[in-house]
């Protein structure tokens, strides 16, 4: 069965470059950002795992972990991740899980639950549909999910603004427009009432009757 927005995200023991993890514990009471992989030694992957290494420090801002998949042996990550650093000067100090039975990628409804065997003489072809992100909450509810394919590089700038609206969201009974970046205006939700809505942000716009906006809440 597909998993959706708001769904319990499945948890799982596994092998990874950082040592052995139980996926929920290992999120804690944070934020997490599971990306995945069809393939080690893939390039565009690699240019994806560089990236997510500089980017570290801006998800640790967040109060989100980051955590990679590919469908490969943990031994594999190892040397792939010389590559990466060779390829975009960046070192991967973030934990890359290790998916040879296929466990997560079936569990992440990446790949059919039906397939068997092991990821031993698969190709990314294979995995192709193994390219997706899930963001998770601290309740441990997928909060998005973001599905690329193998030829299309993935925009973390959008990942990064995608969880400031998810936090920003949780807090506030606020949503987010198209487009909205970290200090732009908000839309008030059609749950607070308008006498509500002056008392939590002191005054809001009314663009259309079930359209209004105010400035973002601190």
């Amino acid at each position: 069965m597909a998993l959706r927005i708001n769904d319990i995200a499945p948890d799982f023991e596994a092998d990874t470059t950082e040592g052995p993890i139980r996926f929920h514990d290992w999120i804690g009471d944070g934020y997490a950002v599971l990306f995945s992989h069809p393939k080690d030694f893939t390039p565009v992957c690699t240019t994806e795992l560089g990236l997510m290494a500089g980017l570290a420090p801006d998800f640790a801002k967040r109060n989100a972990k980051i955590i990679g998949i590919s469908v490969d042996p943990v031994e594999s990550h190892h040397k792939w991740k010389t590559d990466i650093q060779v390829a975009t000067g960046q070192s991967v100090g973030y934990p890359m899980i290790g998916d040879t039975d296929l466990t997560v990628a079936k569990l992440y409804d990446m790949l059919p639950a039906s397939i068997e065997g092991t990821s031993e003489g698969r190709t990314p072809a294979d995995n192709a549909t193994v390219r997706t992100v899930f963001i998770i909450g601290p309740d441990k509810r997928i909060k998005l999910s973001l599905t690329y394919p193998m030829t299309t590089g993935r925009n973390f700038d959008e990942i990064l603004r995608a969880l400031d609206s998810i936090q920003l969201t949780a807090k506030h009974q606020v949503a987010t427009p198209a487009n909205w970046k970290q200090g732009e205006d908000v839309i008030v939700t059609a749950a607070v009432s308008d006498e509500d809505a002056t008392q939590r942000f002191g005054s809001f716009e009314r663009v259309l009757p079930y359209l209004r906006t105010t400035k973002q809440p601190g």
